[in-house]
């Protein structure tokens, strides 16, 4: 049996950040991982062939970069080893008529683009990306402050002495509106409006539902005006980094260590025992980086001793799933609308706000998608050395699936379980990129599927194939982020706290939930 002053369950990039914080201020940490590696949903592996690394999930890592916990610890991260690669080409759409629009960081070539579909499209990014830095100041204010009322009142007193009441309740309204909503006010191209919606997609917002206005505009307006990042050697650079900085700080990480109970006593958290039996005593801080429905009898065999609380996190709604395929490729594909679109990180392959809406609809409905929106990573575009010389990885996201399969929309693949299915829908998937890049299948070297279910088998975080761990609509987002009382990583177990995309800020790669609390529990 150990002793540490803060333990954690689960080696998430959240709980290393978390970890590696405390632990530069004299906290002894220890961090326990069911999972030979670290890294949770950040992970690259050579899933396909030998000198082919790919990310399993994650692997946008402009939000780690901008974040305040990189912002602080540069330099410390910089020493063990991290490395991106920036993306200038950021993001674009294909479509069945042949055209395509795309964000870079060069705004002329960006607004060359919309004025080939709309002359006033063209005018209204101007003048929008013109006003997102004093709009972004408000967005990211309220984005990387603890979720409490002192924090909600100093934003909003922040946003109206800058912006006034007109200007306020137009940050309101951008927050509260749907993805639909907010590009119907501002744009009339389709092409234009469906490459931006596609944003909401990532985040389990589909065109028509409130709230998710917000993800489209921050992502379209930082790409162009900051461009992405991807690490170098892929997303796990972040991961390394901070088991470095960490260990460089005297903390531990300890690999193959399946937490089976998080201890209590007189309700509160004093410890963890492993599936093997083993006894590890927290004197501070036990932290969670689990999904909510981990909890209440399961880590907790007992409950938290609040029966509301213990309900909440049982019933925390989980987005639709996911697929990813990894592609090794003996070449970029060859995009049929233009060959500027090897250069971009992301193809998104989702032609219309009515397409995105049907496959919401269906995947929430239990069926597989007839079209299904695409999210086509090309990493090796950006960055060659992920793949042995002149060859290229792919990674393909296929959103949004359901977990438990009752039917197909297309009428092709009859129900059953996702490890009797899944090369069947993987193959539906590639046809739709085959499509757009013809000869796509003769460049194939490897491929490795993981249905939704893979995913949670990987990563139990990940339910049912969700990889954000939780919807983002308003009313799980904010304040009721993972359950109202409970926005500020607590619980009703004293010293037990909870981080991760269950909670507030949400999914991404920020670190923001890990950070924020690491801040709280030290006291700066």
């Amino acid at each position: 049996m150990s002793e540490f002053d803060a333990i954690f369950v689960g080696a998430g990039h959240n709980s290393l950040a978390c970890a590696a914080h405390l632990a530069t201020k004299g906290w002894k940490t220890g961090v326990f991982e069911r999972n030979p590696v670290s890294g949770g949903a950040v992970q690259t592996r050579e899933l396909t062939l030998p000198g082919f690394r790919h990310d399993l999930a994650a692997m946008n890592l402009s939000l780690f970069a901008g974040s305040a916990f990189h912002r602080k610890y540069a330099n410390e991260l910089k020493s063990a080893g991290l490395e991106f690669v920036p993306a200038a080409d950021c993001f674009a759409s294909v479509f069945p008529d042949g055209h395509w629009f795309g964000v870079s960081t060069d705004i002329e070539k960006t607004v060359g683009r919309l004025e080939k579909f709309s002359k006033g499209d063209a005018e209204t990014w101007r003048r929008l990306v013109g006003g997102f830095m004093g709009e972004a100041e408000h967005l990211f204010r309220l984005l990387g402050s603890p979720m409490g009322a002192r924090a909600l009142a100093g934003t909003g007193w922040n946003l109206w002495r800058k912006k006034g009441v007109k200007g306020s309740l137009d940050t309101a309204k951008l927050l509260l509106s749907s993805p639909r909503a907010w590009l119907d006010e501002n744009f009339t191209s389709p092409h234009v409006k469906a490459t931006l919606a596609a944003w909401g997609m990532h985040l389990d917002f589909a065109p028509d539902i409130a709230g998710g206005a917000v993800f489209p505009y921050l992502e379209s307006m930082a790409n162009q005006s900051f461009g992405m990042v991807i690490g170098k050697g892929g997303a796990d650079t972040i991961i390394r980094a901070l088991e470095g900085m960490l260990a460089k700080s005297g903390g531990k990480v300890f690999h193959g260590a399946d937490v089976a109970e998080i201890i209590t006593s007189g309700g509160k958290a004093t410890g963890i025992r492993l599936a093997s039996g083993e006894t590890h005593t927290a004197t501070k801080a036990v932290i969670a980086g689990v999904a909510p429905g981990a909890l209440a009898g399961k880590l907790l065999p007992k409950g938290s001793g609040d029966a509301g609380f213990d309900g909440a996190m049982k019933t925390f709604r989980h987005a639709p799933g996911t697929m990813m395929i990894h592609l090794a490729l003996d070449g970029l594909p060859d995009w049929k609308a233009g060959e500027e679109l090897k250069n971009f990180a992301y193809v998104h392959i989702a032609p219309s706000l009515e397409q995105m809406a049907r496959t919401y609809q269906q995947a929430i409905a239990g069926l597989l998608p007839d079209e299904p929106v695409l999210v086509v990573g090309q990493p090796t575009a950006i960055d060659p050395s992920r793949a042995p010389d002149g060859k290229h990885v792919l990674w393909v996201q296929v959103r949004a699936l359901p977990a438990n399969v009752t039917g197909d929309a297309a009428g092709e693949i009859a129900p059953d379980h996702w490890d009797a299915i899944k090369d069947r829908y993987a193959d539906r998937a590639l046809a739709l990129v085959e499509k757009h890049a013809p000869g796509l299948s003769q460049k194939i070297l490897g491929r490795a599927v993981f249905s939704p279910i893979d995913l949670e088998r990987e990563n139990p975080n990940l339910v049912g194939g969700d990889q954000i761990c939780g919807s983002h609509h308003i009313s799980q987002n904010f304040l009721f982020r993972p359950a109202p009382g409970y926005a500020r990583w607590n619980t009703p177990v004293t010293n037990l706290h909870l981080v991760g995309a269950a909670t507030w800020p949400g999914a991404g790669t920020g670190a923001g939930s890990g950070f924020m609390l690491a801040q709280q529990l030290a006291g700066a």
